[in-house]
C-alpha cells in the first residue's frame, strides 16, 4: 500500500515530487557527510562493534525496503539512515586506522633524524614535514610517525633527503576556545605526532633510503614536486615564479609574504590552493585540444570517435595533476567529477552533474572522512553544489539569453554569475570559520576569473602538452605573465577597506548547519520548492545567528584577552607573555595594551568587560554603572590567569539566563585528545594551521 502508514508520509511524498530526479544520490551524499560529521562532533569514542552493528542493521533494513515496500518516501529514508551510518564508520574506522604514537609532553632540545617529505610555508620560517627515523632518548614504540619542525635558518635541505635535526617538540596544539578549527585531529589524521622548531639547521645525514616501498614513494614523490615547483618558479619568470609554482605543485614556500597577504586581503586567496576549478579547466581544455587535433589526422578522424582518446588523455592530464599537487581534498573532489564526466565520453554515457557530484562527495568522505568538518570541504563542495544548481536554471535559458546578448557577451554574464554564485554560496563558511567575509573579494574575483579562464589555464595546458617535447618553458613563461596580472589585481582590491572584520555576533554552528541545508535544498529541489525550502532554511539560519548568544571575552592560552567591542568589534590585549595559541579567528587584531590601574572594553547590551592588569592579571563583567554582574559563576565574575592558564583558556558568552563560561573539551575523551603533561605543551608558534 502507498505510504504504509508511515507518519508524515503524506507531507513526504508531496515533497518528493517537487525534488529532481537526483535527490536520492544527493540525500545519501549529505546523509554520508551528516554521518562522518555527526562522528566528530561525539563527546565520546563510540564502540567499534556498535558502530559496525548500526551499518549492518541500516544496509538491510535498506536491502528489504527495496526488496519489498512500495513507498518512495520509505526507500528514500532508508537511503538517508543507510548514508549516515556508513559516514558514522568510515570516520571510526580511519580514526583507529591512522593511529600512531604522539607525545605528551614538551621534549627538546633532542636529536630528530628522519627522512623531509615535504617543504611548507610558515610565517616563522619554512616548515620541514619530516618522516621520523629515531629522536633521541625515546621508544621506538613512542616515536611519533611525522613530526613537523619550523626551519628559521637557511634551508639547505630538501624534500627526500635525509636528516639530522636538533629540535624542541610539543604535542599538536588543540583549539584555543570552542568550536575552533581543532589543529589536534587534523594531525591525529595526518599521523602527525609532534610539531616544534629546529635549533640551528638541519643537516643532512648518512642513512639512505626508507626502507618500506610505499613510504620510499611519498619521500619520492615529495623530492618531485619540490623539484617541479623549482623549474616552473625559475621558469616562469621572477614576479609570478612562486605563484606559478604553488598553482602547479601546491609547494608555496617560494611564494612571497606581501603576494601571499594581498590575494588574501583581496579575497582571491582560494587561488593559491590547488582547487578543483584548476583541475577541470586544464582537463577539459586538454580533452579538447587533443579532440581538435585529432580531427585534422584524416586516417584517425574517419576510424575512432576522437572523443574518446580525448578523453583518455584528460583523465591522464588530471591524475598527474592530482598527484603532482598533493591531492588536497578539492583536487579530489574535482578529479573524481572529471573522471566520470569523461568516463561517460568513453563509455557512450551523459554524465548526470548532480549524480557526479554526489559520487564525488561520497568518495572523498570515504576516504578522508576527517576532511568534513574541514574550511576546505565545506567550501570547495558549496561552491560547486551552487554552481551546479545555477549552471541547471542557466543552461534552461542558455538559448533565449544567447540569442539576445550574443556568445560573447553571453560568456562574461556567464563568469560574472560563476563568482557572485561561489562567492555567496562559500560566504557562510568564511563567517563560521574566520569570522570574516570580505565583499570586494566579489569585484576582485570577477576580475580574475577571465584571466585565470582564458589566459592562465590555456598557458598552463600548453606547458603540459609541450613538456613532453621539453619546450615547457614557453608554455610557462605566458603562464607567469598571465599570473602577474593577476597578482596586480589583488594587491589593487587589496587597498580596499572592504573586508568585514571579527565581531562579537560569532556564528553558531546552528546556523552554518542551517545555511547548509539551505544550499542543499537548492541543489536537489526544483521548481518553487527550491525557493521555498531554500528561503525557510536561509531564514531560519538568520534567525539562529540573531538568537546566539552575544560573545563577550575570551582569554587564550597565548596570555591575550580578547574583548568584545561595541565600537571596533574586538579588542585585543596583551596581558601575559604566555606560549599557547591564540584563536585562529582572531590571530590577526592587533594587540593593544591596557596600563595600570585597568581599562574597560564596552559590548553590547550594556556590559563591560574590566581589566586590571599587573603580575596577577585580572578580569570581571560589570554593567554600565559599574556594578559587577551577579556572581552565576566564580569564573565569570573574575577570571585569574592562574586558573586560565590551569583550564586552557576560557570564553564567556551572555545569554537570557546570564554569562556562560565555557572551556576547551577535556582531554582524554576522543583518540586525537591524549592528556598532555602541561598547558605548555599547546606551543608551535603562531603559523601551527
Amino acid at each position: 500500500m502507498q505510504g504504509g502508514g508511515l507518519p508524515g508520509s503524506g507531507l513526504l511524498r508531496g515533497a518528493a515530487g517537487m525534488v529532481g530526479i537526483d535527490a536520492r544520490p544527493l540525500m545519501l551524499a549529505f546523509a554520508t557527510c551528516g554521518g562522518a560529521a555527526a562522528y566528530f562532533s561525539l563527546r565520546f569514542e563510540p564502540d567499534p562493534l556498535h558502530v559496525w552493528g548500526v551499518l549492518g542493521a541500516s544496509m538491510l533494513i535498506w536491502l528489504a525496503a527495496r526488496r519489498w515496500s512500495t513507498s518512495d518516501t520509505a526507500i528514500t529514508l532508508t537511503v538517508i539512515a543507510l548514508g549516515a551510518a556508513l559516514g558514522l564508520a568510515a570516520a571510526s574506522h580511519r580514526a583507529r586506522e591512522v593511529a600512531a604514537p604522539v607525545i605528551l609532553s614538551a621534549t627538546g632540545p633532542v636529536m630528530t633524524e628522519g627522512w623531509v617529505q615535504d617543504v611548507e610555508p610558515g610565517r616563522n620560517g619554512v616548515r620541514l614535514l619530516v618522516r621520523v627515523h629515531s629522536i633521541a632518548g625515546m621508544a621506538a614504540e613512542q616515536t611519533p610517525k611525522f613530526v613537523r619542525l619550523t626551519h628559521t635558518s637557511r634551508l639547505e635541505v630538501f624534500p627526500g633527503r635525509f636528516v639530522r635535526c636538533w629540535s624542541v617538540l610539543r604535542p599538536p596544539p588543540g583549539p584555543a576556545m570552542p568550536g575552533e578549527y581543532d589543529f589536534r585531529r587534523q594531525a591525529w589524521f595526518a599521523e602527525l605526532g609532534a610539531v616544534g622548531y629546529v635549533q640551528g639547521r638541519c643537516r643532512g645525514g648518512a642513512l639512505g633510503a626508507h626502507r618500506d616501498l610505499g613510504a620510499q614513494a611519498q619521500l619520492w614523490l615529495g623530492a618531485a614536486r619540490r623539484n617541479l615547483a623549482a623549474a616552473v618558479h625559475e621558469q616562469a619568470g621572477p614576479r609570478a615564479g612562486g605563484f606559478a609554482a604553488a598553482l602547479v605543485s601546491g609547494d608555496r614556500s617560494f611564494m612571497s609574504e606581501d603576494d601571499t597577504e594581498a590575494l588574501r586581503a583581496s579575497g582571491l586567496s582560494h587561488i593559491i590552493s590547488i582547487s578543483g576549478l584548476h583541475l577541470s579547466i586544464l582537463g577539459g581544455l586538454v580533452f579538447l585540444l587533443v579532440k581538435r587535433t585529432l580531427v585534422f589526422i584524416e586516417p584517425v578522424a574517419l576510424r575512432i570517435a576522437v572523443q574518446k582518446p580525448a578523453a583518455i588523455v584528460a583523465i591522464l592530464a588530471c591524475l598527474a595533476y592530482l598527484v603532482v599537487s598533493g591531492g588536497a581534498v578539492e583536487t579530489q573532489r574535482s578529479f573524481v567529477m572529471a573522471a566520470i564526466v569523461f568516463g561517460a565520453v568513453i563509455f557512450d554515457r551523459a554524465a548526470i552533474s548532480l549524480r557526479t557530484f554526489a559520487i564525488a562527495m561520497i568518495a572523498v568522505v570515504l576516504l578522508q572522512p576527517e576532511s568534513v568538518v574541514s574550511p576546505g570541504f565545506q567550501m570547495s563542495f558549496a561552491a560547486t553544489g551552487a554552481l551546479i544548481a545555477a549552471f541547471e536554471v542557466w543552461r534552461n535559458r542558455r538559448s533565449r539569453s544567447d540569442t539576445v546578448l550574443g556568445p560573447i557577451a553571453f560568456s562574461w554574464v556567464s563568469i560574472i554569475v560563476t563568482s557572485v554564485v561561489a562567492g555567496l554560496a562559500t560566504m557562510p563558511y568564511a563567517i563560521y570559520h574566520f569570522d570574516r567575509a570580505s565583499p570586494i573579494g566579489l569585484v576582485a574575483n570577477l576580475a580574475a576569473t577571465p584571466v585565470i579562464t582564458f589566459l592562465s589555464a590555456p598557458a598552463a595546458a600548453c606547458a603540459f602538452l609541450l613538456a613532453p617535447f621539453g619546450q615547457s618553458e614557453i608554455g610557462l613563461r605566458l603562464f607567469g605573465y598571465s599570473l602577474e596580472l593577476v597578482l596586480s589585481i589583488g594587491h589593487f582590491f587589496a587597498d580596499f577597506e572592504g573586508e568585514v572584520t571579527p565581531s562579537a555576533n560569532l556564528m553558531p554552528a546552528s546556523a552554518m548547519i542551517l545555511a547548509t541545508f539551505a544550499l542543499g535544498a537548492g541543489a536537489a529541489t526544483t521548481g518553487a520548492a527550491r525557493y521555498v525550502l531554500g528561503g525557510a532554511f536561509g531564514i531560519s539560519a538568520l534567525a539562529a545567528w540573531w538568537a546566539a548568544p552575544l560573545f563577550l571575552a575570551h582569554w587564550s592560552p597565548s596570555g591575550d584577552l580578547f574583548a568584545a567591542n561595541r565600537r571596533d568589534g574586538i579588542t585585543r590585549l596583551a596581558l601575559v607573555d604566555a606560549d599557547g595559541l591564540p584563536p585562529l579567528r582572531f590571530a590577526d587584531v592587533e594587540a593593544e595594551v591596557c596600563p595600570p590601574p585597568g581599562c574597560s572594553v564596552r559590548a553590547s547590551k550594556g556590559v563591560a568587560t574590566h581589566i586590571r592588569p599587573g603580575a596577577e592579571p585580572q578580569v570581571c563583567f560589570k554593567r554600565e554603572a559599574n556594578i559587577c554582574l551577579p556572581d552565576r559563576s566564580s569564573d565569570a565574575l573574575t577570571w585569574t590567569w592562574a586558573e586560565i592558564s590551569k583550564k586552557g583558556g576560557a570564553t564567556a558568552y551572555l545569554t537570557r539566563s546570564g554569562i556562560v563560561v565555557t572551556h576547551p573539551v577535556p582531554c582524554g575523551v576522543r583518540p586525537w585528545q591524549p592528556c598532555a603533561a602541561s598547558v605548555e605543551s599547546r606551543h608551535e608558534g603562531a603559523d601551527s594551521d
